[in-house]
């Protein structure tokens, strides 16, 4: 047998190191090196030190877009937590036509993010389905204006989100649900222990690692959040730029030959902060219930 030599194990992961230096660490580090300059393409830039920061903790706009991206978390994320979890307790049994069901849910995870925010439009829009369904069952007199008050529309974007969610967290979901020992169910039915009971008793703590995944994917999915905003709420953000997410507003500030590279670059840092402090505080949130 001939012996190894020290770097045959280099030249395979040679490949994968190399996409993720190119592809991750350079542009992270590259990233915090910016956030502390006024570059510009079209003019270059220079060290600024905090100045980056300090015009972010007075800017309007970027508290506008804070406020929208943590309402979106706090609406979202606990509904891609919980209805998913329904949704794979459904689709569970093993039935005839069970899996027809399983691919329609999936089926707007697969979809162009702009096919189903068109879709959604179509359906939102004053003249609608929804609207008309709404006043033909006379739950309102009057078109609701699901795409032009800002407090719709920032909600109709979670609701688009939330849908096209459930099929992939279902997905999760399933899974984990087939790793549920049948014995712990019949053991709680013999208890006399109802549906209800058994699922707060037996199914939750069974999945609850499971469901600290999907809050982490989730809240991480939402602070990203900005093709449902630019589809729906157009290139403007809505009327004044009102639902606009951090992502959106990075994006507008950074773009262009002329975009505040530097000014992005900050804002986009500050953003991996609050991801990984969410991290952080739902996985020590999940390990208190644990241990409690």
């Amino acid at each position: 047998m001939r012996p190894r030599r020290f770097f045959t194990p280099w030249v395979f992961l040679a490949p994968a190191l190399a996409v993720a230096l190119i592809f991750h660490i350079f542009p992270f580090f590259r990233t915090i090196q910016l956030s502390f300059t006024d570059f510009r393409l079209a003019s270059g830039g220079r060290y600024v030190g905090l100045e980056n920061f300090g015009a972010l903790a007075s800017s309007e706009v970027f508290w506008l877009s804070a406020g929208n991206t943590l309402l979106y978390v706090l609406v979202v994320v606990p509904l891609l937590v919980v209805l998913p979890l329904l949704l794979a307790l459904l689709v569970q049994p093993k039935m005839p036509g069970m899996s027809f069901f399983r691919a329609s849910f999936y089926t707007p995870v697969i979809a162009s993010m702009v096919v189903v925010g068109l879709i959604w439009v179509f359906l939102l829009k004053d003249q609608g389905p929804v609207n008309w369904l709404l006043q033909t069952l006379q739950v309102v007199q009057k078109p609701l204006p699901f795409l032009t008050d800002g407090t719709l529309l920032l909600l109709s974007c979670m609701l688009v989100t939330v849908w096209k969610g459930l099929g992939f967290y279902m997905v999760i979901y399933l899974t984990a649900l087939a790793n549920v020992p049948g014995e712990l169910h019949e053991a709680a039915q013999v208890d006399g222990a109802g549906s209800i009971r058994r699922f707060w008793s037996v199914t939750v703590p069974s999945v609850r690692p499971t469901m600290l995944l999907v809050a982490v994917l989730s809240a991480i999915a939402a602070m990203k959040v900005y093709a449902e905003i630019f589809v729906i709420a157009g290139p403007t953000a809505g009327p004044g730029g009102t639902v606009r997410s951090i992502v959106f507003t990075i994006r507008e500030v950074g773009s262009g030959f002329d975009g505040q590279v530097g000014y992005a670059a900050a804002m986009s840092l500050v953003l991996f902060v609050f991801a990984i402090g969410l991290t952080v505080a739902l996985q020590k949130l999940s390990r208190e219930r644990q241990e409690a």
